[in-house]
């Protein structure tokens, strides 16, 4: 089951203090309701025999992309999968023949992940089961108003996040 994600309680008796509470509140409702629909999602692949929703993230990545190649610096930022759990799916992916990996000829350290024919055909197996679920879970349950408001602001909150990311300076390395 997924988690709830708990708002703090605050007090309503100033405009302030409501207004941390329903930002609280919005907070709290994103989480829960991230969680909640991509469990139902990942449920609706599993009964339809198909991997898990990752694997269509950087499916589609790849399919988006110049050449259907990606570097996999260049395809953790195209897709919500940290770094570290990354390099592992994409060993998943590449085991079962939906991705193979080659050597960058100006950096023999670098490596792209390449769609195969084979990930494209399971992209486009998985898409219908997807998108029916969005519709299901999401998009019936709000208006075309709803959503512009909705996507204006997640755009601002992800644009300062991705700008304060890019100002800080890397993390001194462990030791």
């Amino acid at each position: 089951m997924a988690k709830s994600a708990q708002s703090p309680k605050l007090e309503s008796n100033g405009s302030k203090t409501a207004s941390l509470d329903t930002k609280s509140s919005a907070w709290a409702l994103l989480l829960t309701s991230h969680a909640v629909l991509l469990e139902e999602i990942e449920q609706r692949l599993s009964q339809a025999g198909l991997p898990e929703l990752s694997w269509y993230d950087v499916l589609w990545a790849l399919e988006r992309a110049e050449e259907r190649r990606l570097r996999m610096s260049e395809l953790a930022d195209m897709t919500v999968i940290s770094r570290s759990n990354l390099t592992r799916l994409v060993d998943r992916l590449e085991s079962a023949g939906l991705v193979a990996r080659e050597r960058a000829q100006e950096d023999r350290r670098g490596a792209f992940a390449v769609l195969t024919g084979a990930g494209k055909a399971m992209r486009k197996a998985m898409w219908p089961v997807y998108a029916a679920a969005i519709r299901e879970l999401f998009e019936q349950h709000i208006s075309e108003r709803d959503a512009a408001q909705m996507a204006a602001s997640l755009r601002r909150v992800l644009e300062a996040a991705r700008l304060r990311a890019a100002e800080e300076p890397p993390a001194p390395a462990p030791k």
